[in-house]
């Protein structure tokens, strides 16, 4: 049977769980997704597991429906991990250098960074990731990669990221439950920013921020290492929540109302030689906002887009952007960050939300896209799926990568002619009939 190297990534967020599954390919290392599936999330607050039937439901159908485009089952993913109890913590470490001639080997590079990640814990809290910020050999400071040189003392300061341990443990058993086995933990901010960050921005200072639905993680680079990472309870859907209250509708017709507005609300600008007047007629026309054409029929007066956007929706973006600059405040590194903000995740799609953030915490911002990926990936290559493909590349990128045994090999017709292999066939299918 004829196999192939597959990676399996599951984005469990609040308002959607995607399964991706990709093979890479043999001769460029490339990755090809072969299934994709989108399914609305149940069961979660807050980017937090609260009914554990309804999560396992909603794994399973994605899941499925995934491994059906794709042709065969997979075995175990790389999940994502969002929500506010993630939280981190830099520390160092110090061993000796082992070998005789004190030259730096991997096993050293191990064992230094093994040391950084005994810090004491809470027990409720649970490592995801330790990542190495740089090394320091003896004297010299600022060394990527160590092995190789020489040197008697190896210090190593790493970047630590934790979660809640009961909920990984819930997330890990919905996924154990469906049979699979879970590749690794990933926070989905340091997901996301494996392929919406370039390395000239790393290393300038950066900070890419993941506006999720139930909540926004973000991950702070300095000189090209994680320097801080975290995430606030708010997200996209909050803003949902405004509009829903401020207008007196439905959360679906919120949604509704917020995806138009992001499509639709533009500036009118003047026409060369038009009227004040003219211009404002066109400028009130254009800001009436037509419920019936977005299908929504619910009794309420004539909305307007402006006023939606800038008293109700603004607030709430503004909010999110502040909670994260405070957080980044508190470690003194908004000045050390001159690359700015990438935003990425649903939310970043939101109207105005790039100017909010440049306006809010006084940098740059932009929107993050995706890598290109080869394969099954027309509707996929967007802000809000960068976490999603961010787990395949960082499985990729970890050694990730099982070996699945196709549905059916076709390398047996190889060795036969022609028209033995169509008689064997037919001789088959008859076989399975009744």
């Amino acid at each position: 049977m004829s196999r192939n190297s597959v990676i399996t990534a599951i984005d469990l967020g609040t308002d959607k769980c995607v399964t991706l599954i990709a093979d890479v390919q043999p001769e460029t290392k490339s990755l090809r997704v072969v299934g994709v599936a989108a399914v609305p999330a149940r069961g979660m607050r807050r980017s937090v597991i609260v009914d554990l039937e309804q999560v396992l439901m909603t794994i399973s159908e994605s899941l499925d429906a995934a491994e059906r485009m794709a042709g065969f089952d997979v075995q175990s993913a790389y999940v994502s991990v969002s929500g506010a109890h993630v939280s981190s913590k830099n520390s160092k470490g110090v061993v000796a250098v082992a070998a005789p001639d004190q030259e730096i080997t991997d096993e050293d590079v191990a064992r230094v960074v093994e040391a950084a990640r005994a810090i004491s814990l809470p027990a409720d809290r649970q490592i995801l990731h330790v990542i190495p910020k740089d090394f320091k050999v003896d004297s010299q400071e600022g060394i990527k990669d160590p092995v190789g040189m020489t040197g008697v003392r190896l210090e190593s300061e790493a970047h630590i990221i934790t979660g809640m341990s009961t909920s990984l443990r819930n997330l890990e058993k919905c996924i154990n439950d469906l049979g699979l086995q879970v590749d690794s933990f990933v926070f989905a901010g340091l997901a996301a920013a494996e392929v919406v960050l370039s390395e000239t921005e790393k290393e300038l200072g950066v900070v890419a921020i993941d506006i999720g639905a139930g909540s926004t993680s973000f991950s702070a680079f300095v000189e090209g290492a994680l320097e801080y990472s975290g995430a606030i309870p708010i997200g996209a859907r909050h803003i949902t929540q405004d509009l829903a209250l401020g207008c007196r509708i439905s959360l679906d017709s919120a949604e509704k109302i917020k995806l138009a507005l992001t499509n639709d609300y533009q500036e009118i600008k003047p026409r060369p030689g038009e009227s004040k007047e003219d211009l404002n007629k066109r400028r009130k026309k254009a800001d009436k906002l037509d419920l019936a054409k977005l299908g929504i029929h619910e009794t309420v007066e004539s909305l307007s887009k402006r006023t939606l956007v800038e008293r109700i929706m603004l607030p709430r973006m503004k909010e999110i952007i502040h909670l994260v600059g405070q957080k980044l405040d508190d470690k003194d590194l908004l000045n050390q960050v001159p690359a700015g903000l990438v935003l990425s995740g649903g939310g970043a799609e939101t109207v105005g939300m790039t100017e909010v953030a440049k306006r809010t915490l006084n940098l740059p911002a932009r929107v993050g896209q995706p890598k290109e990926l080869q394969g099954l990936v027309t509707d996929i290559m967007r802000p809000s799926y960068a976490t999603s493909i961010g787990l395949l590349v960082y499985g990729q990128r970890h050694g990730g990568g099982a070996q699945i045994k196709t549905s059916l090999s076709l390398d047996f017709l190889k060795q036969l002619p022609v028209k033995s292999a169509v008689t064997s066939l037919i001789k088959l299918v008859k076989k399975i009939m009744p």
